[in-house]
């Protein structure tokens, strides 16, 4: 069954790839290996949240078409973490990486479990994300509160 995948994409940091709009070009390169990417965002230039100490942040968003179950293109997306220089055990969290790729929405579907929560826990307070998925999906909706991403954004910024 393909399912359409709301993935939110983050870097901060150089790497072998280049700086950050290279690594999150890289990595959208990447991801079209695990389905059809239907559409990409701008990219956005972003404060950074929470450990503050860093440098700012290129976000953005895409949309997958695929035929993986949601752990298994979760999977899938911390694999591509990896290999492009991403050590989740190594850094604090929230801090500086290379990488960061979030599952955001997957269709209709509401799941928790040790590896995946969707939709995403913080997806609704993080204008860094709902910004750039507005632009390519805003009537996109959340499952859990049954509003679309538009009206999340909207609801921030009101």
């Amino acid at each position: 069954m393909r399912r359409v995948a709301a993935i939110g994409l983050g870097s901060n940091l150089a790497s072998e790839f280049g700086g950050p709009e290279a690594n999150v070009r890289e990595a959208v390169r990447r991801v079209r290996g695990l389905g059809e990417v239907r559409a990409v965002s701008s990219w956005y230039d972003t404060a950074p949240v929470g450990f503050t100490e860093q440098p700012r942040f290129l976000n953005g968003a895409l949309l997958l078409e695929t035929e993986l179950a949601p752990v298994e293109l979760m999977r899938a997306l911390l694999g591509i973490e990896r290999a492009m220089g991403r050590d989740r055990s190594a850094a604090p969290a929230k801090g500086p990486r290379v990488i960061d790729l979030d599952l955001l929405l997957m269709g209709d579907l509401i799941l928790s479990s040790s590896e995946l929560t969707l939709p995403h826990p913080a997806m609704a307070e993080r204008r860094f994300v709902l910004e750039p998925l507005a632009e390519i999906a805003p009537a996109m909706v959340d499952p859990v509160s049954g509003r679309t991403v538009l009206a999340m954004l909207e609801r921030l910024a009101g």
